[in-house]
């Protein structure tokens, strides 16, 4: 069975979207995020910008091996605004991304299936207006040897092209790499096999 080693995200924050729905407005936004430390950072200045905006309903999913997901209705009824925007995000195959969809009421009820409808909507809307990438699921190792074997370390960094991450040279030097999911056992087996160099696997 092949290594899954890619996953789906957004490039970068979408522009804004503008969906219209019985005089009710949905703004929606669509976010890069890595932690769901980050949604905050990114809703508080949408509360700012949209003050007198009644509902910030928001979605999101983020891992690649292993993944967490929340939806938000914020005060919508029970399951009618997150969950019809999670569900953009998983029909796009999407994670590491965050959509907020604010609401303006626009005096006319739109009872639970239309709420539905308009969520899920400006939800896809949002990720239309963003850029859909696949990113690939990278191992990084710490690489640590002696000084003497500097040339050996590189030859084998660029014969097999893995990327350097950061470096520390002294007279024990260190040097992290990231390597491609799938490419990890390759770069595990070559130091390993390599006299006087040691391999660690940073989480």
């Amino acid at each position: 069975m092949e290594t899954r080693d890619t996953y789906k995200t957004i490039a970068a924050p979408s522009d804004e979207i503008l969906y219209k729905e019985k005089n009710s407005k949905f703004f929606g936004y669509a976010f890069p995020i890595e932690a769901e430390s980050e949604v905050k950072q990114f809703i508080d200045p949408l509360r700012k910008k949209h003050f007198n905006a009644v509902h910030f309903c928001y979605a999101f999913q983020i891992g690649t091996e292993k993944t967490s997901f929340r939806a938000n209705d914020d005060g919508e009824p029970a399951n009618s605004a997150g969950a019809p925007i999670y569900g953009q995000i998983q029909s796009h195959g999407l994670t590491n991304t965050l959509i907020v969809i604010v609401r303006f009421f626009g005096g006319t009820k739109l009872g639970v299936g239309g709420l539905i409808s308009a969520y899920r909507t400006a939800a896809q809307m949002a990720l239309e207006a963003a850029e859909i990438v696949e990113r690939t699921i990278d191992i990084h190792y710490q690489i640590g040897f002696e000084y003497k074997d500097m040339n050996k370390v590189m030859r084998i960094i660029k014969e097999k092209n893995f990327n350097i991450v950061s470096q520390q040279m002294d007279e024990k030097c260190l040097i992290e790499i990231s390597v491609r999911k799938k490419n990890a056992a390759i770069a595990l087996e070559v130091f390993e096999q390599t006299f006087g160099i040691t391999i660690k696997k940073l989480d």
